[in-house]
């Protein structure tokens, strides 16, 4: 069983593919504390997913989604609150999920308590976006977008660069592709 030691000392965690470590909520919750620089998931079967920090091509694309996520969310800020890529949610099912930016409803914010609200979030957003990176899979990202789904988020963005498409997955609709054309592939939308 894992516990939060009193005092944390750096740690170098490295899993094979064939271990699975598994933590409850609870532990889920301590290892989070104690390792703020870590991007740690969970899933739905108490899987820990530790997330490798991304590439700096990554990092800028990332930043570039959260700034137009923000500029919207300014501009509509009576519909609902943003996030950034930092921010945990547990999911219905469970799991502990961090998006790479993603958007909850106002009354599904104000629904919450204040406690709640200052921990993972007990809901799943109403939007995602989930950014590939080099290094991840395009099968456990296309995984992770059919558990926000499955767990009511309404709308969702899968954004591949390295294929040059976006996937847009919608509440009760079939996964939409979309090939981003050249004249698209412009500064302004780093994120392609």
């Amino acid at each position: 069983m894992l516990q939060a030691p009193s005092k944390t000392k750096p740690l170098l965690l490295q899993l094979p593919d064939e271990i699975a470590l598994t933590v409850t909520s609870e532990q889920f919750a301590a290892l989070a504390a104690a390792n703020r620089d870590l991007r740690l998931e969970r899933t739905a079967t108490g899987q820990l997913i530790v997330n490798p920090p991304t590439g700096s091509e990554s990092g800028k694309r990332n930043l570039s989604i959260s700034g137009q996520l923000n500029n919207w969310f300014e501009s509509n800020d009576n519909l609902g609150e943003a996030f950034d890529s930092s921010t945990g949610f547990e999911l219905p099912n469970g799991a502990n999920r961090s998006p790479d930016a993603s958007w909850v409803r106002k009354e599904r914010w104000e629904a919450l308590t204040p406690e709640q609200r200052k921990g993972f979030a007990p809901l799943c957003p109403d939007f995602v976006v989930e950014l590939r990176s080099e290094t991840d899979s395009l099968k456990k990202l296309r995984e992770k977008m059919h558990e926000y789904m499955d767990n009511g988020a309404q709308l969702g963005w899968l954004i591949d660069p390295q294929n040059k498409r976006v996937e847009i997955y919608r509440s009760g609709k079939e996964v939409e592709v979309l090939d981003i054309p050249a004249r698209y592939r412009v500064k302004r939308f780093y994120w392609i």
